[in-house]
């Protein structure tokens, strides 16, 4: 009876027993210190499907120090058609093992060489990546004042560190970071093309392909040590996702890639399985043709050695929910999830936003886009947003785009207190039509008037194709002195914007608070309105983003004398009131009409 007990327990240690990368044990690792030049080894990684393969390894030598204390070890690649193709984009992660013990992860190359020379990064500075501090998140950097509309470049400019270092100098020759495919699945075509060169110097090769995403259950569900993985930037009706291998396996969690993506160090993206379809070669660089599959856990770290995730937690995503209704009565939802990071959201929000817009409307030609929309934050606040926008080409998409992401921007990058944004709701009617209208002239009832009576103003505006509008509005006459002149300014956003640069001589406007730049979210100027502007020659100040017309001489004095720290700015002339009258299309034009007090 107890040799039958022994033998049951030999049978189940035997069943639990795997070999390396098997994700059940931790692998061996072999230090650096024991690489020697001409031994051989064997790596992992997909060629084709999910069948994880191997290919041959040989040890050139250490190329040591390339970053302070960061080695990388220098091999020759071959089998598996590596000889032609080089080494893959794609294989960023690939296992590399020497007498069955791991040394590191595939991870740079030296472009357009004859041979697949590799650089391998050391399992020991990549194990080092998953004890980083956690607690930090980077911030995007700060544009000196507030811009209602960034493009993808101009976020980009903000942000010039999101352009990796991508070379090693040794011996006179470059080796490179392994580019990374990202795989577009529900874009528009002109989206990948119009920013290649962009996704290029980012470290990317943007390709579109499929997906299978969704998030689902996971338990028993092991990633091996050279099976495809995903990072998930973006996922829902739209999928991005940036393809590499896994290194390393222990219990739940696992690293990847051997390099950086952008080295944001804490971070919370999906987690993804991943299919290849295919190799691709090319004489410029040949890589994995991908697709990404279902959504298994999140990774939570970006480090200059590796990207490290857990399986079965996933990520803390901004649902995007859009519903978009087009001229001719097509109704179409859109649901999306994009991840939570000061930096990439805002990107991602004017890539997918932008995308959407071109995929169901022309490229080029008259578009209006008109939309409405709400930002949730945890805070328990939201940011209220709507506007049209009317132009030909792709700027009616650009602007719309462009002012999501700069709100999003000025939003999770705010200096005062962590904030997120819970959900977006977002409500978009496009037309393929132009639909601007531009002022023609402004008439009033009376030009000599006595307060507290009330000032008829007719406001006469011309569309794209010539129709001739005219809008009618009417003002209480202010409280002011006998003989006072004051003006009337009637024009556009931007108009308006630029006259009170002019009136408190550019100042850098800064919100002092949280709720100083969620209210100035709120009231952002607006395309399709009238702006009424009654302003009067009576001295005041500016302070702190807000216009203070009638405040005691003596405070005043205090604040604007040369001794007061304080960033105030004497201005000659005070706003009494403003007004604004929503319209029907996107309106440009400026008019100022001086009014008098009868005597």
């Amino acid at each position: 009876m107890r040799k039958l007990h022994i033998l049951f327990s030999l049978l189940l240690l035997l069943l639990f027993i795997q070999s390396p990368g098997a994700g059940l044990f931790p692998t061996d690792i072999m230090p650096l210190k024991e690489i020697k030049p001409g031994m051989k080894g064997r790596g992992k990684t997909v060629f084709s499907g999910q069948q994880v393969e191997e290919f041959e390894v040989t040890v050139i030598g250490v190329m040591d120090n390339v970053e302070p204390k960061r080695s990388i070890i220098l091999a020759e690649l071959s089998g598996q058609n590596l000889e032609t193709t080089g080494v893959l984009s794609g294989m960023s992660g690939s296992p590399v093992y020497i007498e069955n013990k791991l040394i590191g992860a595939v991870a740079y190359s030296f472009p357009f060489a004859r041979k697949a020379i590799a650089g391998i990064t050391p399992i020991e500075e990549m194990l080092a990546s998953e004890k980083k501090e956690k607690s930090f998140r980077p911030m995007g950097g700060h544009p000196i004042t507030f811009n209602p509309c960034l493009n993808f470049e101009e976020i980009l400019e903000l942000n010039p560190f999101l352009f990796p270092q991508l070379k090693y100098v040794s011996a006179g020759t470059d080796i490179q970071r392994l580019t990374v495919p990202l795989i577009f699945n529900g874009f528009s075509p002109l989206v990948v093309e119009k920013n290649r060169n962009l996704f290029l110097r980012l470290g990317f090769i943007p390709v579109a392909s499929g997906s299978s995403s969704s998030a689902g259950e996971v338990s028993g569900l092991k990633l091996k040590e050279g099976d495809p993985v995903a990072i998930q930037l973006i996922t829902g009706d739209l999928n991005l996702s940036a393809i590499g291998t896994v290194t390393y396996v222990d219990g739940n969690r696992i690293l990847a890639f051997g390099h950086p993506i952008y080295n944001l160090g804490p971070v919370d993206y999906g987690l993804a399985t991943a299919e290849i379809l295919t190799v691709v070669p090319s004489l410029e660089t040949s890589f994995k043709l991908a697709k990404t599959g279902q959504t298994v856990g999140r990774f939570f770290q970006d480090r200059n050695a590796a990207v490290a995730g857990e399986i079965g937690r996933f990520p803390q995503m901004i649902p995007l929910n859009l519903s978009l209704i087009e001229a001719f009565g097509d109704y179409k939802n859109f649901r999306l999830q994009i991840v939570n990071d000061k930096i990439l959201t805002p990107l991602l929000f004017n890539l997918a936003l932008y995308s959407i817009i071109l995929s169901e409307n022309r490229a080029y030609g008259n578009l209006t886009v008109e939309f409405s929309g709400d930002l949730y934050l945890d805070n328990g606040q939201n940011i209220h947003l709507e506007d049209l926008f009317s132009s030909n080409l792709d700027r009616a998409a650009t602007s719309f785009s462009g002012l999501l992401a700069s709100v999003i921007y000025y939003l999770i990058n705010n200096e005062f207190q962590e904030i997120n944004i819970t959900r977006c709701d977002l409500r978009l009617r496009t037309s393929e039509e132009m639909r601007l209208g531009t002022l023609e002239r402004v008439a009033c009832s009376k030009y000599e008037v006595t307060p507290g009576e009330r000032l008829d103003v007719k406001v006469f505006y011309r569309t794209f194709r010539g129709e001739n509008i005219m809008e009618e509005v009417s003002f209480v006459v202010p409280q002011l002195p006998p003989d006072s002149e004051f003006q009337l300014i009637v024009g556009d956003a931007a108009s308006m914007h630029q006259i009170e640069l002019e009136l408190y001589r550019h100042p850098e406007f800064s919100p002092r608070n949280l709720n100083q730049l969620i209210r100035l979210l709120n009231n952002l100027r607006k395309n399709n309105r009238i702006y009424f502007k009654l302003l009067v020659p009576k001295p005041g100040i500016f302070l702190r983003g807000e216009e203070l017309g009638s405040l005691p001489i003596t405070l005043k004095t205090m604040l604007t004398s040369p001794r007061a720290a304080t960033s105030a700015v004497p201005i000659a002339n005070s706003t009494l009131a403003e007004y604004q009258l929503p319209i029907a299309h996107a309106f440009k034009g400026l008019a100022r009409i001086p009014l008098r007090i009868k005597s």
